[in-house]
């Protein structure tokens, strides 16, 4: 049995304790600095929400509603746990659409949401003539935060864990990139298998210090209770005043006000009060009345009303606002949850469960990829970059969603050296987990600044012109975020041979398209690996997947003569795409670029500029992606600019993708979708050993119960991800991605169905499936090759 040591003594610690007390793991000790809940679990506001944006974070924060009121019954201790329903109000038509999809994702997930007029609204106290509608949940409810942590931990000790107050850990220690124990803060050590760092707003420090990186930042966080008012209802439900970034919920006839505001106030955990339990900050009406003002226009009654506490509390979130999950890339056996985002209390049973089952069983339960600690870039979490994301973060709780909308504050992190080249070639850039890339390029000032819209993209007409160039010329797409980590030494074939799902023992140059799985036969990464010598790989992945895939390829090392260097920021590569592209760099070289096979990569020069070229396409036309020194990037860009060579954006390459079907690892792939699911049966060679095939070989034998396909949807709705896919009026999957193709005209989603047993790809594309987008149901067809060059014939030209 694990020896496991849980530091912090708040919601989620306790929830994590008693997890995996519960599951009879026998050596779980909690620490806790000073009291239980003393942090920030004491002054929270216990608002229980269980509709999130996504299905994902609705399947965690629902488990709230099974597991609080579960708990009184297994403790006798009370929660306070009450369902009160809630809304979600909207002043704006756009947001009204948000507010549908979300509320097509809750049906899917279990709950009962509903899309009301303002008339509807059964709360008489709001004054509503300016709202455009609102959604009904009638699972939102309220806990009491300290309740709820003293049943947690009572159940906890119950079952066996041991729970220390008024001991602080001041250090975790590590041992060859392994967690090994903590050090108290009397100096004694403590030996652990397994440590939870669950601290909240204190956590940071101490990972900084062992090198894991955590976009953390606390803030001062505020809501006011009102003196109590006659005429409420009993109980008064939850309401979200989205558009002004205000809550309210009721406090035994009286109201809690609280909000997310931009410009939060940064607040140092060890500065001078860090350590003091219980911490309540001055008032500051300064900061708090444009939330004052907004609840007064929604709640004319609380001009007659007073207040009675003024809660000005410490409160952490993180860079992209999503919580900070799992085990961490750096350091083996050490997991967190922190970052809760202010909804730490709702979210402390599904964290706490998810947490439990990944250390108890070794290996990720489920896809968390979307709260994984692994999916952040290591640069978000300096300190002069989150007090930066402050200015927008705590109010990205409430603002807006508009699909493909982009931050404003703390950007700039990570460019790559050709940064300035696309800039002058009219890139208006955007994020992609940390680095700024061109999403389309304008050709005036109009057109770089677009608006957001829920409906038909603005820059959809230049993503379709800058493909358009394709067709006989050359396109050139911005790489250079591409995971590039090289794998050498002398078992460098064996040890990747026995992790890909292709063989890897093939010619030095030639690329291979191949997967990585776990044990159940999901896909923990796909990849290309080309062979640079006989003992030297390079593996290329998403930008986004980085520090997972190195952390995976470590562990996977254990025991194998192989040295792993991360060569992503010592390239450019720039992606020469299109029908002209065999004519554009044969202009600029003397290598022959027509004896150049289809999954090959040579040495080659172009413009007098060595480079790296392999001949393989993501948007499905004839090209080579060109990986070339920093130092020759620019002379190598502008040779091809000069060529006739034009560049083309992230946003036309991902409609080029979905044309041609390609799947996307984190929206398309992932862990609990193996190989058989998606149609990527021919990333297998059946004859080698590789992880997982076992597994696979039982689905052959069992068959698939879901499979990915690609729709065509009529009537051209924003196809985003998780849209609902129905048959016959039930919900029988998910959309895992769309885009409107840039070369077809046609909006395409990829989704995962259900099947039965033995059904073919024929029989799933012969079904009726329509699309929920946003209430709306759009019938499509389901494709049974790719819309665009089906044959291939393009691309390898």
């Amino acid at each position: 049995m694990k020896n496991i040591i849980i530091i912090g003594g708040g919601a989620v610690g306790l929830s994590v304790a008693y997890h995996l007390a519960r599951r009879g793991e026998k050596h779980v000790t909690l620490l806790e600095r000073n009291q239980l809940t003393s942090g920030t679990s004491w002054h929270a506001a216990g608002i229980v929400g269980p509709l999130r944006a996504t299905a994902a974070m609705t399947r965690i924060a629902s488990h709230a509603l099974k597991l609080f009121p579960g708990l009184e019954a297994e403790t006798g201790m009370s929660t306070g746990y009450r369902r009160t329903g809630g809304y979600w109000l909207a002043r704006k038509a756009e947001r009204m659409d948000e507010l549908r999809r979300i509320a097509s994702v809750g049906r899917h997930m279990g709950l009962t949401p509903e899309i009301v007029t303002p008339d509807q609204v059964d709360v008489p106290q709001l004054a509503l003539g300016d709202h455009a509608g609102a959604l009904k949940v009638p699972e939102d409810a309220n806990v009491n935060p300290v309740d709820l942590c003293m049943a947690y931990a009572r159940a906890a000790k119950n079952h066996g864990a041991v729970i220390r107050e008024g001991v602080e850990v001041s250090r975790i220690l590590v041992t060859d990139a392994r967690v090994s124990g903590v050090r108290l803060g009397d100096g004694s050590e403590l030996p652990a298998d397994c440590v939870v760092l669950c601290a909240g707003a204190w956590s940071k420090k101490l990972a900084d210090e062992i090198g894991v990186a955590l976009p953390l930042q606390a803030v001062q966080h505020m809501y006011i209770v009102t003196e109590p008012m006659p005429g409420l209802p009993n109980p008064f439900p939850v309401v979200r005043d989205l558009d002004t970034g205000i809550y309210v919920k009721g406090d035994a006839g009286r109201l809690v006000i609280g909000g997310f505001e931009p410009n939060a106030k940064v607040w140092d955990p060890y500065g001078p009060e860090g350590n003091r339990a219980f911490l309540e900050m001055p008032e500051d009406w300064d900061q708090f009345s444009p939330f004052m003002e907004a609840a007064l226009a929604l709640v004319p009654q609380l001009a007659e009303t007073g207040i009675q506490r003024f809660m000005n509390g410490p409160e952490s979130f993180t860079a992209d606002t999503g919580p900070l999950v799992g085990e961490t890339p750096e350091v083996d056996g050490l997991f967190v949850g922190c970052g809760m985002n202010s909804v730490g209390i709702m979210s402390s049973a599904g964290i706490g469960a998810v947490l439990a089952d990944w250390i108890a069983e070794g290996a990720e339960p489920r896809d968390l990829w979307g709260i994984d600690i692994a999916r952040i870039d290591a640069r978000t979490a300096s300190s002069e970059h989150m007090k930066a994301r402050m200015e927008e973060a705590v109010s990205d709780l409430f603002a807006l969603h508009w699909p493909f909308k982009q931050p404003k504050a703390g950007r700039g992190l990570r460019t790559s050296t050709l940064h300035e080249s696309w800039a002058k070639r009219g890139a208006v850039f955007g994020l992609t987990v940390g680095w700024e890339r061109g999403l389309w390029y304008a050709r005036n000032d109009a057109e770089r600044e677009l608006p957001y819209s829920v409906g038909e993209q603005p820059w959809q007409a230049i993503a379709e012109r800058e493909a358009a160039h394709m067709k006989d010329g050359a396109a050139l797409l911005d790489l250079s975020p591409f995971t590039k980590i090289d794998i050498s030494g002398a078992d460098a074939l064996s040890f990747i041979n026995g992790l890909a799902t292709a063989q890897m023992d093939v010619a030095i140059g030639r690329a291979v398209y191949t997967l990585i799985l776990n044990d159940r036969g999901g896909i923990e990464a796909d990849v290309t690996i080309t062979r640079l010598a006989p003992d030297l790989f390079r593996l290329v992945s998403g930008a986004a997947t980085r520090r997972r895939d190195a952390a995976l390829l470590r562990r996977a090392a254990k025991g194998f003569d192989v040295q792993l260097a991360d060569r992503t920021e010592d390239f450019c590569i720039i992606g020469v795409m299109g029908a002209g592209a065999r004519k554009t760099l044969s202009a600029l070289s003397q290598d022959d670029w027509t004896d150049f096979p289809f999954s090959t990569a040579r040495e080659v020069k172009i413009s007098g500029v060595p480079c790296l070229a392999t001949r393989i396409s993501y948007v499905g036309e004839l090209g080579w992606e060109i990986t070339v020194e920093n130092n020759q990037a620019a002379k190598l860009f502008e040779a091809l600019i000069g060529a006739g060579a034009k560049p083309m954006g992230h946003y036309a390459l991902n409609g080029c993708r979905i044309e041609k079907g390609y799947r996307h690892w984190g929206h398309d792939l992932g862990p609990e979708i193996t190989p058989l699911d998606a149609g990527l049966g021919f990333a297998m060679d059946w004859k080698k050993s590789f992880r997982g095939r076992q597994a696979l070989l039982a689905q052959k034998d069992g068959g698939l119960t879901q499979r990915l396909v690609l729709l065509d949807v009529e009537g051209h709705p924003l196809i985003l991800h998780d849209e609902p896919v129905m048959e016959n009026g039930k919900v029988v999957g998910l959309t895992t991605s769309g885009a409107k193709g840039v070369r077809t005209g046609l909006t395409l989603a990829l989704a995962l169905v259900s099947v039965k047993p033995g059904e073919t790809l024929n029989e799933t594309a012969g079904r009726h499936f329509s699309v929920d987008v946003a209430g709306r149901t759009y019938p499509t067809t389901v494709l049974a090759k790719v819309p665009y060059d089906p044959a291939g014939e393009r691309m390898r030209a």
